[in-house]
């Protein structure tokens, strides 16, 4: 039976790496490529299906920093697929990062170098902002849109006689100094990406303690340092020109230097080929390369307790029922709203109309003469 692969973040770097590697080993899986651009997923497919051409790929539209869009999303999925076999955890933001030039120098020429540039600890800030849910937008991209895709999709997720796999893609920035679980949205402090990324590491442990009995195994993965999108937005690209060689030469002496997507993906594709139950639910599943440019993955240890894990747990269940409670107040304002609408035009005192300006419905009273001109 064809295996069901859904990937988030699909359409470019590590993911779409990732995507590649899948079907170069198992050509006859089912891919589904969960992305927030259309316009980047379709590019991305037809690259897989141009050294792939008897490959299924299929297309969703999914922005996990957006509640109705992963609830429609995970609808969609509903329709299409009777079960999923894999479904990786990858989409993630790290928005208007800031870098603390003067540290990175000072590091720069010191001894601990490779650790500045595998880590970005004390490095590394972010300027995080409210998004249209009224959560803070790394939270809700990184961790919770993940976490209510898998809440949505449990019933696909956990069937009986089934096995089914979580992966995250965390960090090697992912640190219990920047979490705070009175604080786990981080909206008071300066490290969103750092953050998030240790509340998905604490919240896999959590899944597997509740969910392995029910055939659902969670994963971690870190994907070294890796030249992305993501991480090219840090600094300038004038200067990644000039350190690039500087990079090559460190790595070396550390495996944790990747750099490229297709080697920080190497944990991702090595978790495809395990057997869950064989798996390590404390452990982040590092991808590494030799100096020589040989890939391996290697686990480590998390700094996460039980605790703290089954805590924010919790606290994820208790945000997922007001979010909801929030999105169902606000669809059944929507409907008396237009009740409301209906019975003024029908009684002919109201019409309403795009205005280009504010690209928003406005309502205006309809003119007994001349007709309605928007300003």
């Amino acid at each position: 039976m064809e295996k069901v692969v859904i990937v988030t973040g699909a359409n470019s770097g590590i993911g779409l790496a990732l995507c590649e590697r899948l079907l170069t080993e198992d050509g006859r899986l089912l891919l589904c490529l969960a992305c927030r651009n259309m316009q980047r997923a379709e590019a991305a497919r037809s690259a897989l299906l141009t050294s792939h051409s008897d490959a299924r790929v299929d297309l969703l539209h999914l922005d996990v920093g957006c509640v109705k869009s992963v609830l429609t999303a995970a609808q969609e999925v509903k329709a299409r697929y009777s079960r999923i076999d894999f479904l990786y955890l990858n989409a993630g933001i790290m928005p208007n990062p800031q870098v603390d030039v003067k540290a990175f120098f000072k590091g720069l020429f010191s001894r601990n170098v490779i650790n500045m540039f595998a880590t970005a600890e004390g490095l590394l800030t972010q300027q995080d902002r409210i998004n249209s849910d009224g959560l803070q937008e790394v939270f809700a991209t990184n961790l919770f849109g993940h976490f209510l895709l898998i809440r949505e999709l449990e019933p696909m997720l956990c069937q009986a006689g089934d096995t089914s796999r979580i992966v995250w893609t965390s960090s090697s920035n992912a640190y219990r100094s920047a979490f705070s679980m009175d604080d786990m949205q981080h909206s008071n402090g300066t490290e969103p990406y750092s953050s998030s990324k240790y509340a998905s590491d604490t919240l896999s442990l959590a899944l597997n303690r509740h969910k392995n009995s029910q055939g659902l195994f969670s994963s971690v993965i870190c994907p070294g340092l890796v030249m992305t999108n993501l991480t090219y937005g840090i600094l300038p690209s004038f200067f990644w020109t000039l350190i690039m060689p500087i990079m090559w030469l460190i790595r070396i002496f550390t495996n944790t230097f990747t750099l490229t997507p297709y080697n920080g993906a190497e944990a991702l594709h090595w978790l495809f080929l395990q057997k869950p139950e064989s798996l390590d639910p404390r452990a982040k599943y590092h991808s590494l390369t030799s100096g020589l440019g040989t890939s391996y993955t290697q686990p480590r240890q998390m700094d996460i307790d039980e605790e703290m894990s089954e805590v924010l747990y919790s606290k994820l269940l208790a945000l997922e029922k007001e979010v909801r409670r929030k999105l169902s107040e606000r669809n059944a304002d929507k409907e008396t709203h237009g009740l409301s609408l209906s019975e003024n035009e029908k009684k002919g005192g109201l019409k309403h109309w795009i205005s280009p300006s504010r690209a928003c419905t406005v309502l205006e009273p309809i003119p007994t003469k001349s007709p309605l001109t928007p300003m």
